[in-house]
């Protein structure tokens, strides 16, 4: 779109002022984002939702203005600032808060957040203590929420069992022929896959209780001062749904704490980085003000390996399956990233004492 369309399009919300300009912002991996100036010196986030992922955007905007609505009054409750430690959706001028355009785009729009910044990877220790306090701010200001109210907007996102029986199907399918040439990798995925209802049974016997859950829990979802580093705000709400904080820690973990990148080919620089998990966990556990059911304590170190063994299968299914799902760079990109999250599965699993000491002593 040229920018008489943003106008145009920019034009169907409440904004304060007009807009000067549109810049698109690189960073996001699913829906299109927008950074907007306007004539008022106010800045906006537009987003076109990605209907591929989310199906059913109405269901999605319904979960954000529920969970918005009701963070916004526990903010001010405790005296801080909504406009800041929440996100705002802005009204479309026909109702509502989204709008279809011309396009064919699903469109939103949420007010900036001021003097405030998103990192993509850790700059700083403490950066990752603050992005865990925040995670467990989010829960903690949850915790009373009824998630009867929520959609599943993503169905089984983090249900690792159905993940793994995924798994099974695309192996047995075999698609491209490949399961010969990594039968080490699903040998490891069979030998580990009693990890897989840990969590999820714990729900069901109702050990582990239903919150809700942010579901993509990665530092860049969340906004920090840029002076002070202290976590503002968490975004990126598209995947809040009903589940187990520990889906949120595990994830964190898994992806902030590792010491390489998701697709690192070389695997003995893949391990999780204890002081980075101390500094999380720590912050998480403050963050949460404690407030942990004995079974989610016990099961956090475990959590990360269950997370990490459900993207390893995840991308090694859809490697066997001709890479459909998740974008690839060259052939065995899917395959270098299972190879990380397995590597990351088995070092939890090695370094689990002396990760549970680091639970322990935070709590």
């Amino acid at each position: 779109m040229n920018f008489p369309d943003f106008v145009e399009l920019l034009g169907m919300f409440e904004l304060d002022g007009e807009p000067v300009s549109v810049t698109e912002c690189k960073s996001g991996n699913i829906n299109k984002t927008f950074v907007v100036d306007t004539s008022s010196g106010t800045r906006y986030i537009l987003q076109r939702v990605n209907e591929n992922v989310f199906k059913d955007p109405d269901a999605v905007m319904e979960n954000i203005l529920h969970v918005t609505e009701y963070l916004r009054r526990k903010i001010i409750e405790r005296g801080g600032d909504p406009t800041r430690e929440t996100l705002t959706l802005i009204p479309a001028k026909a109702g509502g808060y989204a709008v279809r355009f011309r396009d064919g785009g699903y469109w939103r729009v949420y007010a900036g957040i001021r003097n405030a910044i998103a990192h993509d990877k850790i700059e700083r220790p403490g950066q990752f203590r603050n992005a865990g306090y925040a995670f467990g701010d989010f829960q903690l200001l949850l915790a009373d929420f009824d998630t009867g109210k929520l959609h599943e907007t993503i169905p089984n996102f983090h249900n690792t069992p159905v993940r793994y029986h995924a798994f099974k199907a695309a192996l047995e399918a075999d698609e491209c022929g490949r399961a010969a040439s990594v039968a080490r990798e699903i040998a490891f995925i069979e030998e580990h896959s009693w990890l897989c209802p840990v969590i999820t049974d714990g729900i069901e016997s109702g050990k582990i209780p239903m919150r809700v859950t942010h579901n993509d829990t990665k530092l860049n979802n969340i906004m920090m001062d840029i002076e002070t580093d202290e976590a503002v705000c968490v975004i990126d709400l598209d995947t809040v749904m009903p589940g187990s904080l520990l889906f949120d820690y595990g994830d964190a973990i898994r992806y902030g704490a590792s010491n390489a990148a998701e697709d690192e080919k070389d695997l003995s620089q893949v391990y999780i980085r204890p002081e980075l998990f101390k500094e999380f966990t720590y912050g998480f556990i403050e963050g949460l003000g404690g407030k942990l059911s004995t079974h989610e304590a016990e099961a956090m170190t475990i959590s990360v390996a269950v997370l990490a063994l459900e993207l390893g299968m995840r991308f090694l299914a859809d490697y066997l399956s001709g890479d459909k799902y998740f974008k690839v760079l060259y052939d065995d990109h899917n395959l270098d990233r299972a190879r990380t999250q397995l590597k990351l599965v088995s070092d939890v699993l090695e370094k689990r004492g002396e990760l549970e000491a680091i639970v322990e002593s935070a709590l």
